[in-house]
C-alpha cells in the first residue's frame, strides 16, 4: 500500500480543486469565432501550476496561428523511463446559458460534484496531472513530461505544425493521455481503443437563384429538399451506415444495458436504438454517421422560394483498424452517387483524426491497473470509447516503441460537451491517488 502517498493527495487536495475553480472560470473556448485570448490566459494559468508542481523549464508552446500549448519537465533519475502526460486546457462552447442550472464558467458544487464547462473534460484531467507530480515532487521516481494541448475540442487543427517543432521535446517511454473516462461512477477504467473521426461539408445547388415557389414549384425542386433526401441514404431502416467499405467490428458487452445507456443519453422515452449488435459494440467498434448541421434559411425568415442552396456538415466516427483517407473517399462516393435528380454537388473534406488501439501492454499498463485498483478498492477494467482524441494516433506514430495509456476521472454522469458538465470530487481524488501511484510503480519496475 502506498498510504504515504494517499495522505500527501489528502493533504493538497483543497489546492488541487481550488486549482481546477480557477481553471473552469476561464472560458477557453478554441472554436473558431470565440474571442482567443482567455485560452492564452488559461495557458498561462497551467504554466503556474505546472511551476508549483515542480516542473522544470515550463513555457508555452506556439506555432503560427494556433492556440498555445504548454509544456515543462522534470529530467529522469539514472536508469528511470520518462512518462509523457496529456491534456488539455480548452473546452467546448457553453451552448445556451439558459440549458444550464448554474453559470458555464462559474464552479458550484452540488452534491459532491463541481459543475461547469471544462470541470470534467479536460482541466479535471489536467488537474490529476498536477497533484500527481506535487505528492511526488522532491521523490520523482521517472522522468516526466507535461503537454498540455490547447486545441484538442477543435480537433487539433495544428497538431502536425505543433509535432513538426516540438515533436523531439515530448519523446518518452510511456504516454499518459488524461483525456478519458472510467465506465462508470465508482467503476475505474483503462481505455484501450478509441474511434478515428472524419468530416466533410456537403453543397447541394439547385439553381443560380432563388425562385417563386408557386410559379415554378412542381417541375422544380428546392435545394433543401434534395439535402435532405441525400442525407437520408447515410443509413439504412435499421440505421446502419450504408458507405461502403467503413470498418466495422464487434466489443466485450460488459453489462452496459439500453436502460442505463438512455438514463446516460437522456433521450426522450419513445427513442428507439439503431444498428446492431452490443452497444459497445455499436459505440467503440463500429462506425457512426452524424449530421452535424445544416445552413439553410432559419424558420422565422422563411418565404415562399425554392431555395436554390443548402448545406449540411457530417461526421463519421470511424472503428479501430480504418483509415480516414479512405473513409473520406468512401463518403465522397457515397453522395455522389445518390445525389438526387441532377442537382449540383460540392463536397468539401474537413477534419480527419486515426483511431487508435493498444495491442502491447506492458509494465506502464500493469503499474496503472494497479493504482487504480488501490486508489478506487476494486480492480480496474478496459474499456474502448467511441470517441477521437486526435494526439494520441499521432503520438503513438511518432514514437512508436511508447507505451500508450489513456486514463481520465469523468464517467457517463459529467455531460461532456453538454449543459450542467460536472465532475465528481471523489472520483477526481481518487485519479490523484492512482496516477501518483502508478508514476512510482513505473520507476520501481
Amino acid at each position: 500500500m502506498h498510504d504515504d502517498l494517499a495522505s500527501a493527495i489528502d493533504q493538497i487536495f483543497p489546492s488541487v480543486r481550488a486549482g481546477l475553480e480557477r481553471l473552469v472560470r476561464i472560458p477557453s473556448v478554441s472554436a473558431p469565432d470565440f474571442d482567443p485570448a482567455p485560452v492564452r490566459t488559461s495557458a498561462e494559468a497551467v504554466a503556474g501550476l505546472l511551476e508549483g508542481a515542480g516542473l522544470e523549464g515550463v513555457r508555452l508552446l506556439e506555432v503560427e496561428g494556433a492556440h498555445p500549448a504548454v509544456f515543462g519537465e522534470v529530467a529522469a533519475p539514472a536508469g528511470a523511463p520518462t512518462v509523457l502526460l496529456y491534456a488539455h486546457h480548452d473546452v467546448q462552447p457553453p451552448g445556451d446559458p439558459a440549458d444550464w442550472s448554474s453559470p458555464p464558467f462559474e464552479p458550484v458544487e452540488r452534491n459532491g460534484r463541481l459543475y461547469g464547462r471544462g470541470a470534467s473534460d479536460d482541466k479535471a484531467g489536467l488537474m490529476v496531472h498536477v497533484a500527481a507530480l506535487t505528492a511526488l515532487r522532491g521523490a520523482m521516481p521517472v522522468g516526466v513530461k507535461v503537454i498540455i494541448e490547447g486545441e484538442e475540442e477543435i480537433g487539433s487543427l495544428h497538431m502536425a505544425d505543433f509535432l513538426a517543432r516540438y515533436g523531439d521535446q515530448l519523446a518518452a517511454d510511456t504516454i499518459v493521455i488524461g483525456d478519458s473516462a472510467n465506465w462508470r461512477l465508482g467503476q475505474p477504467s483503462l481505455t484501450t481503443s478509441l474511434r478515428g473521426l472524419i468530416d466533410c461539408t456537403v453543397e447541394v445547388r439547385t439553381a443560380r437563384h432563388g425562385v417563386h415557389s408557386g410559379m415554378f414549384g412542381g417541375p422544380l425542386v428546392d435545394a433543401l429538399t434534395i439535402l435532405t433526401r441525400l442525407l437520408a441514404t447515410l443509413h439504412d431502416n435499421r440505421g446502419r451506415p450504408t458507405v461502403e467499405g467503413l470498418v466495422s467490428r464487434d466489443a466485450e458487452p460488459l453489462d452496459l444495458t439500453e436502460e442505463e445507456l438512455r438514463e446516460q443519453a437522456g433521450v426522450t422515452a419513445g427513442l428507439q436504438f439503431v444498428g446492431e449488435g452490443s452497444l459497445t459494440s455499436r459505440i467503440w467498434m463500429q462506425p457512426a454517421i452524424a449530421v452535424l448541421a445544416i445552413d439553410a434559411p432559419p424558420v422565422a425568415e422563411a418565404i415562399n422560394q425554392l431555395v436554390p442552396v443548402a448545406r449540411a456538415k457530417v461526421s463519421v466516427r470511424l472503428a479501430p483498424g480504418d483509415v480516414p483517407a479512405r473513409a473520406m473517399a468512401a463518403l465522397e462516393a457515397h453522395l455522389r452517387a445518390h445525389i438526387p435528380w441532377g442537382a449540383e454537388l460540392r463536397f468539401i473534406p474537413g477534419a480527419q483524426a486515426e483511431p487508435f488501439e493498444l495491442t502491447e501492454k506492458g509494465r506502464s499498463y500493469e503499474a496503472f491497473h494497479a493504482g487504480l485498483a488501490e486508489a478506487w478498492g476494486r480492480p480496474a477494467i478496459d474499456i474502448g470509447v467511441g470517441g477521437t482524441i486526435p494526439l494520441v494516433a499521432a503520438l503513438a506514430q511518432r514514437f512508436p516503441a511508447a507505451s500508450v495509456l489513456l486514463t481520465g476521472v469523468g464517467e457517463p454522469l459529467s455531460r461532456w460537451h453538454g449543459p450542467d458538465e460536472s465532475q465528481d470530487l471523489e472520483e477526481l481524488r481518487r485519479g490523484c491517488l492512482a496516477e501518483a501511484i502508478a508514476l512510482r510503480l513505473i520507476g520501481e519496475r
